[in-house]
């Protein structure tokens, strides 16, 4: 007889010893990552204890009066984009879900915040910490159980943001795919098409030469404007409007008429019955100067039909008479972030709103029966709340579970301080910034040498922290400056929670880079921006440290 096959003479077993060495590895490594990363573990592990306690409390998902419009289709002021997250959910799950996938939501954006820091140059505590705002913050959990906009809209700024600074160097396709994320994010919120100004200001300093400037940013505007105009064009064919939005009335009214005093103006007769008095515009609020049937804006009903285009020249002719008491206003409101505690001002939109309520919140348009009904057609039921974790979120919330206002102040200023490096001198043209040689040209590599050995980035990779560090700082003024001069409101100050502490945390590490006396030398990882996670790699060979 012949021998039996090789396969037939393994020891029996041998495939279970392979499987369990396997498993040993891939634990192995599973425990390295977590001790490599151990700060971020600990807080997504918070976090996620968080968001499950605030799906337990309460069910189903918080309603607010935004939200009826967004799972009906009823009017509104806003873009309703928000609808591609909550369509395809709840085909597919109820109410309970649609939290459920907001809250994974904000965990991925901490996630993916993380990995373009430490690609870009970040310790990993460093960057770990930049994402505890996201994670923690009570206003943050409560805004993700909500049914409501917001949490998409930070997430496609996160996306886009995170695209654009994928590599040191962008490429074409982080162009179309960062663009199209952040022209995305305004047919969620109209006032996302502001973004592209930070995207094209990070553009003319990334790029270098200007034909490839120029071919960029026709590429970056192109994939900005498609969803614009895909939305648009959509609610031409279904509304007979070509807008993100169908107003309706003056955003910028109650504005001008809590920052200005009309009564003062030279205004039309036909126009007086615009400005209310004082205190009566101050006990309305700009919200509700805007939308309540109760204001001027509302009631007001001119001979003619003529009311939208009275109103706008109005708010026009209120503002150009007194536009430093309108910009002081918004100045006020945007200073308002870095208070050390969160408060609502005579005329602001209460903060209650966005604060974890012991028994279920209700509000106009947004009432139990109304609750109720969309419980029973879209799933999860009525109305409950388990008032032991109501009751501890709420505590955790208003007792420090937020992120302090001088906090945010702190990473304003390291992000500015960062910044300010896009404006130090480019390498020679024709030099690698990563090793600070001109192949062409046979350059002393000295000065990259040294830079090396001293633990920073070369100057080109320092200017590219740089121009990283002013995306997200540039996104997060460009963008809350926006909203805050429509209105303030501690919801629209969210999106600060994913631009400032990043920004914070590259200017710390650009600035440190600029600094002789704080730099790192020795055997010290090379933070460089391009490939931080490699360096860590060589860094734990024999005689290195990990």
């Amino acid at each position: 007889m012949g021998m039996p096959p090789a396969a037939s003479r393994r020891p029996a077993g041998s495939g279970r010893v392979r499987a369990g060495l396997s498993a040993d590895r891939a634990r192995a490594g599973l425990g390295a990552l977590l001790r490599r990363h151990w700060l971020l573990a600990v807080l997504l592990t918070a976090g996620l204890v968080l968001r499950i306690l605030a799906e337990a409390a309460y069910r189903p998902a918080l309603f607010f009066s935004d939200s009826v419009r967004y799972l009906y289709l009823s009017g509104g002021n806003d873009p309703l984009g928000y609808r591609v997250l909550l369509k395809p959910v709840l085909l597919v799950g109820n109410l309970d879900m649609v939290a459920a996938v907001q809250h994974l939501l904000g965990l991925g954006m901490a996630v993916a915040l993380y990995v373009v820091l430490l690609r870009r140059g970040a310790p990993s505590v460093l960057a770990a910490l930049a994402t505890a705002p996201v994670l923690l913050d009570g206003y943050q959990l409560q805004m993700e159980q909500s049914i409501m906009s917001d949490v998409l809209f930070e997430a496609l700024i996160v996306a886009g943001l995170v695209i654009l600074l994928w590599e040191r160097r962008p490429r074409t396709w982080m162009f179309v795919a960062g663009g199209l994320a952040l022209g995305s994010s305004a047919t969620v919120r109209e006032v996302g098409q502001i973004l592209i100004l930070p995207a094209a200001i990070y553009l003319f300093v990334a790029v270098r030469g200007w034909r490839l400037r120029l071919r960029q940013a026709a590429v970056l505007a192109a994939a900005f404007l498609l969803p614009i105009l895909a939305y648009c064009t959509t609610s031409l064919a279904v509304n007979g409007h070509f807008r993100l939005a169908n107003q309706g009335t003056n955003e910028l009214y109650g504005r001008v008429v809590l920052a200005a005093n009309c009564h003062a103006l030279k205004l039309p007769a036909d126009e007086q019955p615009l400005c209310p008095t004082r205190e009566y515009a101050l006990k309305l609020g700009n919200d509700a100067l805007v939308h309540s049937p109760q204001s001027p804006l509302r009631s007001f009903r001119p001979p003619g039909h003529q009311a939208s285009a009275i109103a706008g020249d109005f708010t026009h002719r209120v503002f150009w008479q007194d536009p430093l008491a309108v910009f002081a206003a918004i100045g006020r409101d945007a200073l308002k972030l870095f208070a050390v505690t969160r408060v609502t001002d005579a005329g602001d939109t209460p903060i209650s709103r966005w604060q974890f309520q012991t028994s279920y919140p209700t509000y106009q348009h947004a009432s139990l029966q109304t609750v109720r009904a969309a419980g029973q057609r879209y799933g999860g039921g009525g109305p409950t709340v388990f008032k032991p974790l109501a009751v501890f979120l709420r505590a955790y919330q208003l007792d420090g579970g937020y992120t302090p206002g001088p906090l945010l102040a702190l990473t304003a200023l390291a992000g500015l301080a960062g910044s300010i490096g896009v404006l130090r001198r480019r390498p020679a043209r024709g030099t690698d910034p990563a090793r600070g040689t001109d192949p062409a040209r046979g350059t002393d590599p000295a000065r990259s040498a040294d830079a090396a050995r001293a633990g920073r980035p070369a100057r080109g990779a320092e200017r590219d922290l740089s121009a990283a560090c002013l995306l997200f700082f540039a996104t997060a003024v460009i963008l809350l400056l926006a909203s805050d001069a429509f209105e303030f409101s501690w919801r629209y100050q969210l999106p600060a929670l994913v631009t400032l502490p990043p920004a914070g945390a590259l200017g710390i590490v650009a600035v440190i880079s600029y600094l002789p006396g704080l730099r790192r030398g020795g055997t010290g990882r090379v933070v460089t921006a391009e490939a931080p996670i490699e360096a860590e790699h060589t860094s734990a060979a024999p005689g290195g440290r990990t």
